[in-house]
């Protein structure tokens, strides 16, 4: 009888206290009954153990107990999901409609170091939108001067499903028009008011195989990030307009969640993507960003996870053409958004030395290999390793040549390295869970379009390396705080360094 109890208080049936006390009820009842003599034994009858009528009882009243609260739990979720009690209460659009949101607060200051060169780095983006250099008051970066600043973002989403399969979502961000990578409005503006954008609007599709797990998800307009990459190449934040395309191949039986590292993957993944960058009138020479991804995503051993993706980034008609003599024709090569960094070169070609318009001197094909690998035997808590290298095959010495007039050697590649201890990144947002990561990168002036990489590095650009470091820890649910230290340098040209550090609050729904 013992081992019997010692069995149902190992499968979770009773506990321990529940089990000692009926083998102590039962334990007198049986000394009761030892007092009166046994009957004869029957020959013609087999003994087995007998387990007397109380017994039996009380274990059929604890098991009725457990039963019900796994039963009372079970009704309750399916109550939930299913809104029972409410029938006809809200319109059927509604139960097939999503809203989430969330608000990031920061506090920020970037401080330069003293030695940096001054009047020297031209900021492109002003002149470019100024007329060029004479039109400009001040066409220089600010290396010097420090800045202290409070910045907000705020983010309003929506998910409606049209079918099983197909849903649109839309999402509407603080921001600036003309700045595609970062959403944050700075504070201190007081009678304007902020800026509101819609950052995303797109129609998905996704087909599923019968156990849930994603097999083919389609987007067609404006989305968020499909490619596995790291803050090298592409910004965290950066939404993409066009279409794209996953496919999943599972290596064998029902996927084990594809986008949950704790419970393990093992597929190979194609991602295709067609994003238009800027759409011309008067030419067939449209901006054009055209992506291919391959990889890889597995469970190396119990509770180790690899990921690993091949892409390929074709950048059409990026680079600047020089314009015939007081003619403006080829003004539309020049680009809409740069941060800095990439070779430029002005490509009016007029008699006012005052009247510039810079360009991008060099083609971008771009080669990046992407790898992440989480330790999770220590779960919840994760050491996570990451390392991403980019190389720009698509600079032609000869060609920067013929649009500047100078030999510019290839400075072409980049790299970055990451390590992060503690919870998944994905699940901060509860009270005490944290996670502390390190990082060292190094990013040369044409490994990459500089408009598209990390705004918070080196403020933004490309021609430079240094580390950042981050700490984000859970406060309450859905509500996390997030520290930031960047310290960058130039790699070419004279010194440029600066530090930023990152304060932040973030709440969600």
């Amino acid at each position: 009888m013992k081992e019997l109890m010692d069995t149902l208080v190992e499968q979770g049936v009773l506990t321990r206290d529940k089990a000692d006390a009926v083998l102590q009820k039962m334990d007198q009842r049986l000394q009761g009954e030892a007092s009166r003599p046994p009957p004869p034994p029957d020959p013609n009858v087999i003994g087995v153990p007998y387990v007397p009528e109380f017994v039996k009882d009380d274990i059929r009243e604890q098991l009725r107990k457990e039963m019900r609260q796994d039963v009372m739990k079970d009704v309750l979720a399916k109550a939930k999901k299913e809104r029972w009690g409410l029938p006809g209460a809200l319109p059927a659009w509604a139960n097939r409609v999503a809203i989430y949101g969330d608000i990031r607060l920061r506090a920020q200051a970037d401080v330069f170091a003293s030695d940096n060169a001054r009047n020297y780095y031209l900021n492109f983006l002003a002149i470019n939108n100024g007329g060029g250099i004479g039109q400009v008051n001040y066409p220089f970066l600010d290396t010097n001067v420090n800045r202290y600043r409070m910045r907000l973002r705020g983010r309003l989403g929506l998910d409606a499903a049209i079918t099983s399969r197909l849903k649109i979502g839309v999402m509407i961000t603080t921001g600036n028009t003309l700045n595609p990578v970062t959403f944050n409005q700075d504070l201190g503006s007081y009678g304007t008011p902020f800026q509101v954008v819609w950052n995303k609007f797109f129609l998905r599709y996704q087909s599923v195989r019968s156990d849930g797990s994603p097999s083919l998800t389609a987007w067609g307009g404006r989305f968020g990030d499909p490619w596995l990459h790291s803050s090298l190449v592409w910004y965290d934040e950066l939404d993409f307009q066009g279409i794209a395309a996953k496919k999943r191949f599972y290596f064998h039986g029902p996927a084990k969640a594809p986008d949950d590292p704790a419970k393990g993957h093992d597929f190979i993944f194609m991602t295709l993507a067609a994003v238009p960058i800027q759409n011309i009138q008067f030419t067939t020479n449209d901006k054009w960003l055209f992506g291919a991804q391959v990889g890889t995503d597995f469970q190396v051993q119990q509770r180790t996870y690899f990921k690993v993706g091949a892409a390929y980034y074709d950048y059409a008609n990026i680079s600047g053409k020089r314009n015939a003599f007081q003619s403006n024709l080829l003004d539309y090569t020049a680009p809409q958004f740069v941060q800095k960094g990439n070779t430029m070169y002005d490509i009016r070609n007029d008699s006012d030395p005052n009247t510039n318009l810079f360009a991008l001197a060099a083609d971008y094909r771009l080669v990046d290999v992407t790898a992440k690998l989480d330790f999770a035997q220590l779960a919840p808590h994760h050491v996570i390793l990451k390392a991403d290298y980019v190389k720009n095959v698509g600079y032609n010495e000869q060609q920067v040549f013929e649009r500047t007039g100078q030999h510019i050697p290839a400075h072409t590649t980049g790299y970055q390295y990451e390590i992060a201890v503690g919870w998944p990144q994905d699940q901060i947002a509860e009270w005490g869970r944290w996670q502390i990561a390190g990082a060292y990168k190094y990013l040369q002036r044409d490994a990459v379009v500089d408009a598209f990489t990390d705004s918070n590095f080196h403020l933004g650009g490309t021609d430079t390396k240094g580390f950042f470091i981050r700490g984000e820890y859970g406060l309450a649910t859905n509500t996390w705080m997030v520290m930031h230290w960047y310290s960058s340098n130039s790699i070419d040209g004279p010194p440029f360094g600066i530090d930023t550090l990152q304060l932040g609050l973030l709440a969600k729904f």
